[in-house]
């Protein structure tokens, strides 16, 4: 069964532009026939073209949409959900914007948003405790404009059982005061997916919402397809929910999240994933790539390097998320 979207491509009129300048990618032309959905014909042939809908360009320039081949349209849509904390400009912005936003929200049991500037703390370590004067009694997660990085209060980590006694986990980090406790911020996925593991799911109808403010924010900007480059299970379902609601409103392709710890039930999962998207029988949305991360990003300083970081932070290079030929082994599969 097709969807509204879908039904509304195959039918409509082929669609004739002249009169303007028409970059194709390879050159320019003066006229352009699209035919469900593609480009049909160039120049006088497309002006042969019978019984298509005429638009007159008026002098203007007509171009190929563009497309983002990485980004993350469910995480920056959710940022409209939370404390806008983006364009903050020093912490206590971040902790004032979040005390205003639990005043304005007392029923929110946690407090979750993104994506605050990362240096604007020395050597990006954020304290739980900044939080705790603003919310001391509810959860608060804020992921760093990295996402590779997280900054809890005190609650939030007790929520998620994150104590001195902790390990160190397999691929994160858990900065620490001089007497071992956590300090608040959480550094890749090992760390960070403690307090995740932890938190509630979003509202599915939120989620659907936020794909729309993405959307929205692409399309007026000219960008008609994007690669969300990490995505999980429960992000299909959002995406595939999004489908059947005829809320995407552009095409998405979706890149599942290959992780080290958990490849070997990971891969037996993709096909299943990429078979719900294409039952959901969209135009508008593919799974059609894995996402393998190789190390982290240089902005907490788990990037791989050649040499060790200059800022004494770390005794290391970076992070390594897959030992010797696993990686090459784990793309085969």
């Amino acid at each position: 069964m097709t969807n509204d979207t879908e039904i509304a491509v195959l039918t409509a009129p082929p669609t004739l532009f002249t009169g303007g300048t028409i970059w194709t990618g390879r050159g320019d032309t003066d006229a352009v026939l699209i035919d469900g959905g593609v480009v049909a014909a160039l120049g006088d042939r497309a002006r042969q073209w019978g019984g298509a809908h005429h638009v007159d360009l008026d002098g203007g320039f007509l171009m190929p949409s563009f497309a983002d081949g990485h980004a993350h349209p469910l995480y920056g849509g959710l940022e409209a959900v939370g404390p806008p904390v983006r364009r903050c400009g020093s912490v206590d912005e971040i902790v004032r914007a979040v005390q205003q936003y639990a005043a304005d929200h007392p029923d929110e049991d946690w407090i979750v948003g993104a994506s605050y500037d990362s240096s604007l703390a020395p050597e990006g370590l954020f304290d739980a405790r900044w939080l705790d004067a603003a919310v001391p009694d509810r959860p608060v997660v804020l992921r760093a404009w990295d996402y590779h990085t997280v900054w809890c209060n005190s609650a939030a980590l007790q929520r998620a059982g994150i104590t001195a006694e902790t390990p160190e986990p397999v691929l994160g980090e858990i900065p620490r005061r001089a007497d071992g406790s956590p300090l608040g911020t959480l550094r890749e996925w090992g760390a960070t997916d403690l307090v995740m593991n932890a938190m509630p799911p979003r509202d599915e109808a939120v989620r659907v919402g936020a794909l729309g403010t993405a959307a929205d924010y692409y399309l007026s900007r000219g960008v008609t397809w994007v690669q969300d480059a990490w995505v999980e299970p429960a992000d299909v379902a959002t995406y595939v929910a999004a489908a059947g609601q005829g809320a995407l409103r552009m095409r998405f392709n979706l890149a599942l999240y290959a992780d080290p710890r958990h490849f070997d039930a990971q891969v037996t999962q993709f096909a299943e994933q990429r078979a719900l998207v294409e039952a959901a029988r969209s135009p508008l949305l593919t799974a059609q790539t894995v996402k393998f991360f190789a190390d982290g990003v240089v902005e907490n300083e788990t990037g791989a390097l050649l040499a060790p970081y200059c800022t004494g932070l770390h005794d290391h290079a970076g992070q390594h998320n897959w030992e010797g030929e696993s990686l090459a082994e784990a793309a085969r599969r």
